[in-house]
């Protein structure tokens, strides 16, 4: 089974006793601050956990799976 935002939402409201809404916004938070500082070009490093950091590909030719539609892959990927 995958975890889901809402699972790690849900989590964490339970463990801080917080409404809803206010853990949803901590979550999104976090990971907007690691999208923005990948975005920038840096690292991002949490101790015990892992490092993440962007890849530059070529942009690529793919398709839709769903679909079937040709799409073009960029060169960036999160």
């Amino acid at each position: 089974m995958a975890l889901r935002k809402a699972d790690i939402i849900k989590s964490i409201g339970k463990q801080l006793g917080l409404p809803k809404d206010k853990s949803k916004d901590i979550v999104e938070s976090v990971l907007e601050t690691i999208k923005q500082t990948l975005v920038n070009g840096e690292e991002v490093k949490i101790s015990g956990f892992g490092k993440f950091y962007i890849i530059e590909k070529k942009a690529r030719n793919g398709r839709n799976p769903h679909t079937g539609e040709h799409i073009i892959i960029s060169r960036y990927s999160f």
